[in-house]
């Protein structure tokens, strides 16, 4: 059990501490120090694939076994594959340490990977990076004390875009030698899925591969057939309009595709982040509901959905 903060505490708190994660370097470098390791054996910088932003963090319940791996008595856990936002422009896997230790406290094996980032790549080339990673967690789940049957990915703002791009357009996946049904879930918070025309100046080199057309749009590629998905956002998020939530929830659904989601009251962009620190968790049940549906779908990945 996961203990949430009063009301009083809470109000108290976060007048001050807001204005510090909104300033300066990435603020979620600071929600590192709200979640103790408590157990957690963090293992870093693992190559999933060649290059200077092709590694990746994971986060095991302890304790470690022989290898360095979890304790290879547990029984196999969840394995959430985390992948971060930031514009697709910033972001490094050791600002999420706080995510990482969360999600490993509650009972799963966490991989948070990093990836190229623009100008280095444009679309697609961060996406493709993702699917490389997700493969990689695939491939070595069980190794890892994981069920390969059970491998989530989860992300947030930029990062839940290339989530959904990986659950909706099956070119990603396949080019690692992967189905999408290999995935049991896919977790995205406050993601951009439905935000043609692209009007913002910084966002137009990102997406210049397309020209601005509907090949760059998640929500182009929800035909029905894509893993279990939660869409989560906040109504109070203008750096991500929730309207991409409901609008993507919305075509799968009509498309006869397995979709949830949920709009949390007063909730923002960051604050969908900050709920998964004790400090912050009262705000809105963020954790508890991923969990809940990472558990209702453990082993709806299909272990044949992989190519030689």
């Amino acid at each position: 059990m996961r203990i949430r903060p009063t009301a009083p505490l809470f109000t108290w708190f976060f007048p001050w501490l807001l204005p510090l994660l909104l300033a300066g370097c990435n603020p979620a470098y600071l929600l590192n120090d709200l979640v103790r390791e408590g157990g957690v054996v963090r293992t870093a910088d693992i190559a999933y694939e060649p290059g200077a932003r092709h590694s990746l963090d994971i986060y095991q319940p302890g304790p470690p076994g022989r290898s360095g791996t979890a304790d290879s008595a547990r029984a196999p856990l969840p394995v959430i594959v985390f992948l971060y936002g930031g514009n697709w422009r910033t972001g490094d896997k050791d600002i999420y340490k706080f995510l990482g230790r969360t999600l490993a406290q509650r009972g799963a094996v966490v991989v948070v990977p990093d990836y190229r980032l623009v100008p280095e790549v444009v679309f697609p080339g961060f996406v493709q990076d993702n699917a490389a990673a997700v493969a990689w967690a695939v491939r070595h789940a069980a190794a890892l004390g994981g069920d390969p049957r059970s491998v989530f990915v989860m992300g947030h703002s930029a990062g839940a875009y290339n989530a959904a791009m990986l659950a909706l357009d099956p070119s990603y996946l396949a080019a690692q030698g992967l189905e999408r049904n290999r995935l049991a879930g896919v977790v995205a918070l406050a993601g951009p899925f439905d935000f043609l025309p692209i009007t913002q100046e910084d966002l137009k080199p990102v997406f210049a591969p397309v020209q601005d057309g509907p090949l760059s749009q998640p929500i182009t590629y929800a035909d029905g057939t894509n893993p279990p998905m939660l869409l989560l956002a906040g109504t109070a998020d203008t750096t991500v309009q929730p309207r991409n939530t409901t609008s993507l929830a919305r075509r799968i659904t009509e498309r006869g595709g397995p979709v949830e989601s949920k709009l949390y009251p007063d909730l923002g962009h960051i604050g969908i982040l900050t709920a998964f620190t004790p400090l912050f968790a009262g705000r809105a049940p963020v954790e508890d509901d991923v969990w809940s549906f990472v558990q209702r779908h453990r082993g709806a990945g299909h272990t044949t959905g992989q190519r030689p």
